[in-house]
């Protein structure tokens, strides 16, 4: 199972989002410092999930942390994300 899959699978089962968007971006980071060489080490995230109602944008990226503790520990070394309410999704036309 491939990296970007066992995120998938991770946030899915963790938020139920209504959206949720994963872009390798290892790419962009070839030859960089630190960069692991192996394709999948760098993601984009985007998760919009009724889970983050009420909650700040801090506290979302620390719960998406915690699931994804293993994987930001291991293979993936960058993971940028957007972590929004549904609602914020559509007011920004994610």
């Amino acid at each position: 199972m491939s990296v970007e899959d066992i995120i998938r699978r991770k946030l899915t089962e963790a938020f139920h989002p209504a959206q949720l968007e994963i872009e390798n971006e290892s790419h962009l980071h070839k030859g960089h410092h630190g960069s692991p060489h192996t394709g999948e080490s760098h993601y984009r995230v985007l998760l919009a999930a009724e889970a983050f109602e009420g909650i700040n944008r801090v506290e979302r990226q620390r719960k998406i942390y915690a699931v994804l503790s293993e994987e930001l520990a291991g293979p993936v070394h960058a993971l940028a994300l957007t972590a929004v309410t549904p609602a914020e999704a559509a007011r920004r036309n994610l």
